[in-house]
């Protein structure tokens, strides 16, 4: 159907080309979907935490959420954790998102002809979305662990992205998921570290196709948008059917 190319980290990000899908598990787009799945009006990912602070001027009643080195920033009303997000909090508000790897992505992906996020709660809808749209070019980015070391969990959500959009049966997701436990995910498992990343994440992040809806990256006046797109409907005209 089409060219698809898995890139990785900031680097991959700048050579994007295409169709480009910015793949961030843990945990920058993985919240994003249960952010609108809570009901948020809308999220304006930026790169830099000084951004968030001057778009939170222009936009009112918003909510900041984002981290650096995992740790939620300071003067920020949540960290990147989805477990820890108030859904009363947060419904019907703008939310803007800055983070060490994910919007990173989506700051630096400039040669991309259309910018979608990714990560394993939505990878079937993603993949449903990019046959529909029928490009020549596909660029899944693995994003990794601050934009400079791959992470196990995005490599394995590309893989599967990619499988889907070949007609490739995945038959070792489960194995997959499971050893990320122990390789990719072991620090969510710390202890003395579930004030930053609570063991309920990784399960919240490891939920396999819980969301039929793509986050498609805009840009207009005020920056980027990064808004809902539900997938039902979207294939109506198209022979193919994803299992």
């Amino acid at each position: 159907m089409c060219h698809v190319n898995i890139l990785h980290l900031i680097e991959g990000a700048k050579q994007a080309k295409g169709l480009t899908v910015i793949i961030d598990v843990f945990r920058a787009f993985s919240l994003e979907c249960y952010l609108y799945g809570m009901g948020v009006k809308q999220i304006r990912p930026v790169g830099t935490i000084e951004e968030a602070f001057s778009l939170r001027q222009r936009i009112p009643n918003s909510i900041l959420i984002g981290e650096r080195h995992g740790k939620k920033c300071d003067g920020f009303d949540y960290g990147n954790s989805p477990s820890t997000v108030s859904k009363e909090d947060v419904a019907g508000k703008t939310i803007i998102h800055t983070t060490s790897a994910g919007t990173q992505g989506i700051v630096n992906a400039v040669c991309a002809s259309e910018i979608i996020t990714g990560s394993l709660v939505n990878a079937k809808a993603v993949a449903e979305y990019i046959i529909a749209r029928q490009p020549q070019t596909v660029s899944l980015v693995c994003m990794g662990n601050e934009g400079v070391k791959p992470a196990p969990e995005d490599e394995l959500c590309a893989e599967y992205i990619k499988s889907l959009l070949e007609g490739r049966e995945f038959s070792e997701m489960d194995q997959r998921v499971s050893s990320l436990k122990y390789h990719g995910g072991e620090h969510f498992f710390d202890k003395s570290r579930q004030d930053i990343f609570p063991e309920a994440d990784f399960y919240m992040c490891v939920s396999c196709n819980k969301f039929p809806f793509v986050i498609r990256i805009e840009k207009d006046g005020t920056g980027f948008a990064a808004i809902r797109e539900d997938v039902c409907g979207v294939l109506s005209d198209s022979p193919i059917r994803l299992p």
